[in-house]
């Protein structure tokens, strides 16, 4: 199981990023997948989910109505768009293959800042 995050960086409060996790070594369309974000001294936390079949989308609720979370099955891809951030996004997302305890990539960081 391979999973690469990119897409990370700085943008300016109210900005957007587009965050990508290649995954390789599974069929990507039967397993749920999610990213998770951490900050330095917390614990990491759950930020968006999809389904494998069916594709049904759970969100943290500070994050509702700003992200949103897709997949490409196809090209094996899943996305995390985040739109109007905030200072308070800044941490290093991770992709994560929900599966016999979870597959993590290395994570991106995403920094919020003016």
């Amino acid at each position: 199981v391979g999973l690469v995050e990119s897409g990370g960086g700085l943008v300016q409060p109210g900005g957007s990023l587009r965050l990508s996790c290649a995954a390789s070594g599974f069929t990507l369309m039967w397993y749920d997948m999610s990213w998770y974000r951490q900050v330095p001294g917390k614990e990491r936390e759950l930020v968006a989910g999809i389904a494998g079949p069916g594709g049904i989308t759970n969100y943290k609720d500070s994050v509702k109505g700003r992200f949103t979370i897709s997949r490409d099955n196809t090209r094996k891809m899943v996305y995390l768009q985040m739109n109007s951030l905030k200072p308070e996004d800044t941490a290093v997302y991770y992709c994560k293959l929900d599966y016999r305890g979870g597959y993590w990539g290395q994570g991106t960081q995403v920094t919020v800042s003016s």
